[in-house]
């Protein structure tokens, strides 16, 4: 598979869980996805793009992940066909008091999902303990020898993991029993617990090494049948870590606890007071890249290793934070009662301390030189693990000037969303500057779809409003980009949509991606950065995979695509 900038490749933002097939448990899954890159390659695209698969927390957010290296067992197929361990007979018996049709319908449950994943993969470990392990068989070789592979890691996974069951199905470490908040203190705990009691704790350890067992199977023949299929997947890795995730369980040195991670207050979020007055706040603790260094910044090669096992090459999500990182000295959860306070209030809440970037801020030669030579270490060391052109810089936000020079020498793709890039004239770059070694798509999971964009733009054009005159420039700006005619303001239509797609596959970029939603023209929203809502990260498609191909309109809108991806020369 040619993935180097001198064949153009077009790709499909889909996350996982919105997809949908026929059998799935109400979730999208391995399969799901099987399916979708079926009917990808059948259009023309040559890349999908996913999000975070690693393991949630209660919150379900791929982006605050309790461990960077376990897989979600949600996106497990769980079937007698999947899963050798798996009973027909188990399956049958769990499934009887399940209502499907309830579970599929709607967006993910995942109360629901999770237990029931569970329950399947509780049975199916108790006969592969039963049949295979302690005993000489190939199956109960092959999961020995997983574990060995990653020992790194998974023997202090489990051992989290377990502890959350043990502490009522909660991650937070910092509010379970002193001895086992950190990693020498559970092992020690756990030595001291009476024979049965430890028996069956270091069993239900081994029962989420299991899941991980098959978790790594499952996507690693997925990557082999896209690859068989000439359709890369493209992975997502975060800059931050939840602060309540194995990884600061296990190896807290590598992590300072006072600040927690972000971004800079921006006025595009208008319905977020806080993050137009104090930034985003999300948690994630910030490295010690001292001690990191003295370790050749081992964590972070071993995370970028794991990936490449499964996909062809990833997007590191806020590359920003490898130059600096912008850091709050108080919790998430203390939001509302910062929000109104003022900078000196807020001082008196931190012992003096406000959000800023560390280690250093931007406002002097000195400091972004430091930053410069600081971020290209650190990427440096990712490089060496995943070769070239593999590895894609999320650089959106506030930009320092030095970041994207240094991302292209280090021969890093960053992104160009249209809207945001603009000539001196407040115009929209044209799609044919783009820099080829670049990721052009008109959203990020984080955006609303174009559709909707429009249409606002529209609504207020139209109203006489204080933002109608506003409204009606930046509808001109992307009319003029995607070669749209026609007087304005005018709703959204068919012919809009396609010369929109159009604009950007004609784009000198390297790749161009669209959303599924962008593809469809639909609404639908995968999360609202900075809100708590149960829509975020459950939003699924209404249609399975299957019912793309049945259904004639997208079916007719797929044959246009495939010309224009012809056209544009993005399929080999």
């Amino acid at each position: 598979m040619n993935l180097t900038p001198d064949q153009p490749i077009a790709g499909i933002l889909a996350p996982l869980f919105a997809l949908r097939s026929e059998n799935d448990l109400g979730i999208g899954d391995v399969q799901s996805l099987r399916e979708f890159v079926d009917w990808a390659s059948e259009v023309g695209f040559r890349l999908i793009q996913l999000l975070p698969i690693n393991e949630t927390g209660n919150d379900n957010s791929p982006y605050n992940a309790i461990s960077s290296a376990a897989i979600e067992p949600a996106t497990l197929v769980v079937s007698p066909e999947a899963i050798p361990d798996l009973s027909l007979g188990d399956f049958k018996e769990i499934m009887e008091k399940v209502d499907r049709s309830k579970l599929s319908a709607g967006p993910v449950n995942y109360p629901a999902v999770k237990a029931l994943k569970r329950s399947l993969l509780e049975k199916a470990f108790a006969r592969f303990a039963k049949s295979h392990l302690g005993r000489n068989t190939f199956r109960a070789a092959q999961f020995l020898a997983f574990v060995r592979k990653e020992a790194s890691w998974i023997e202090g996974y489990a051992l989290f993991r377990a502890l959350i069951d043990e502490n009522g199905g909660s991650e937070r470490w910092d509010s379970w029993p002193e001895p086992q908040r950190g990693l020498k203190e559970a092992r020690a705990w756990l030595a001291e617990q009476k024979h049965t009691q430890r028996k069956a704790f270091e069993r239900r350890m081994r029962f989420f090494m299991y899941i991980q067992w098959l978790a790594f199977s499952q996507w690693k023949a997925l990557h082999a049948y896209c690859n068989e299929k000439n359709v890369a997947l493209m992975g997502d890795v975060p800059y931050g870590i939840s602060l309540y995730s194995a990884d600061v369980f296990c190896e807290r040195d590598l992590f300072d606890l006072q600040w927690g991670g972000g971004a800079p207050p921006e006025p595009y979020f208008k319905d977020d007071l806080f993050t137009q007055k104090w930034g985003q706040n999300w948690g994630v603790p910030v490295y010690r890249w001292d001690v990191m260094r003295r370790n050749k910044f081992a964590w972070w090669r071993r995370r970028v290793r794991m990936a490449r096992e499964i996909f062809n090459l990833f997007r590191v999500d806020h590359i920003l934070g490898f130059y600096r990182i912008y850091s709050f000295p108080w919790r998430p959860e203390l939001n509302p009662v910062f929000l109104p306070l003022s900078a000196d209030e807020a001082r008196g809440r931190t012992g003096g301390l406000l959000p800023h970037f560390l280690p250093r801020d931007d406002s002097t030669g000195e400091n972004r030189e430091a930053n410069r030579r600081a971020g290209e270490e650190y990427l440096k060391a990712l490089l060496e693990e995943t070769g070239e052109h593999r590895l894609i810089g999320e650089d959106l936000g506030m930009v320092p000037d030095y970041v994207r020079p240094n991302l292209t020498a280090l021969g890093i793709a960053g992104f160009k969303i249209p809207t945001w890039e603009t000539e001196s004239d407040g115009s929209l770059v044209a799609g044919g500057k783009y820099q080829r070694l670049s990721v052009a798509t008109y959203g990020t999971h984080d955006h609303e779809p174009i559709r909707v964009l429009w249409t606002r733009w529209d609504k207020l054009a139209r109203s006489g409003g204080a933002e109608s005159g506003s409204a009606l420039r930046e509808m001109q700006k992307l009319a003029a980009f995607a070669g749209l005619e026609g007087a304005l303001p005018q709703p959204w239509s068919d012919t809009m949509h396609e010369k929109l797609l159009r604009a950007l596959f004609a784009c000198n970029s390297w790749l161009a991606i669209c959303m599924i939603t962008d593809l469809f023209a639909t609404e639908q929203r995968f999360n609202v950065p900075g809100a708590v809502s149960q829509s975020n990260w459950s939003e699924r498609l209404p249609r399975t995979v299957a019912g793309f191909k049945a259904d004639r309109k997208i079916s007719s809108k797929m044959k246009v695509v495939r010309q224009m991806l012809t056209e544009c020369r993005r399929v080999p």
